[in-house]
């Protein structure tokens, strides 16, 4: 598989647990906010790590890790991914998988196959043609049917998972992140991401602020109408 970024040891890529973080570069989406973005557009910045190494640490750490977080990028373009996971898996670690859930047909061969413990999907906007469009560029309208795929597919997998939507000022409203809740009622869980503007793909973007806590926890409280298990992450 190709891969761009390694993290040995995280804390915070998998809520409760010990993990290592692999890279992977592309993606099929140009979200405005997107903070990989030299990751996804100019791969070719960063030295591709061999994947015999990554799995060298994971084997000599074992005992240590509890699993192993794949993001990107959109890791499900990796026609590597399922190889990946079964050598991971085989080491007896737990696989996360970070997706923009615009490829559905990886999503369920990964859960069918069981080589995924974990998902995070992003829902970057409420889900309709033109706000993914307008958010993630004209391949996000294109796309939407099958993220709309992806997320009936997680509702009904019975796997652990995890909605998630980075909340930007000026680009996604209350009444959006309102709609994006309602559109999961029922899920396992939502979390909505502080902004993160220092290294935002749109250079406009960089000059905003990052949500306050207040601001976060307003916004749970809507959420949590719509979906109890609901939280917000970030600095």
């Amino acid at each position: 598989m190709d891969i761009r970024g390694f993290i040995p040891t995280s804390l915070v890529d998998w809520d409760g647990k010990v993990i290592s973080t692999v890279f992977t570069p592309k993606c099929n989406l140009e979200c405005a906010f997107c903070h990989n973005h030299e990751l996804v557009n100019s791969p070719e910045k960063f030295p591709a790590i061999p994947e015999g190494r990554i799995m060298e640490h994971l084997k000599n750490n074992a005992d240590f890790l509890d699993g192993v977080c794949i993001t990107g990028g959109e890791p499900t373009l990796q026609k590597d991914i399922f190889e990946f996971c079964e050598k991971v898996k085989s080491l007896g670690l737990a696989v996360k998988l970070d997706t923009n859930g615009t490829n559905p047909v990886v999503l369920k061969k990964l859960i069918q196959k069981k080589l995924v413990d974990f998902v995070a999907m992003d829902i970057k906007a409420p889900l309709s043609a033109k706000k993914y469009g307008d958010i993630c560029g004209a391949k996000g309208g294109y796309l939407m049917d099958n993220v709309k795929d992806s997320v009936q597919t997680l509702l009904k997998s019975g796997i652990d998972y995890e909605f998630r939507t980075t909340v930007v000022p000026g680009i996604q409203s209350d009444e959006d992140i309102k709609e994006i809740a309602r559109s999961i009622n029922g899920c396992k869980r939502y979390v909505v991401q502080k902004f993160q503007p220092e290294n935002a793909y749109d250079e406009r973007l960089r000059g905003l602020r990052s949500q306050t806590d207040e601001e976060m926890e307003r916004l749970v409280k809507i959420i949590k109408k719509y979906v109890p298990n609901s939280k917000w992450r970030g600095k």
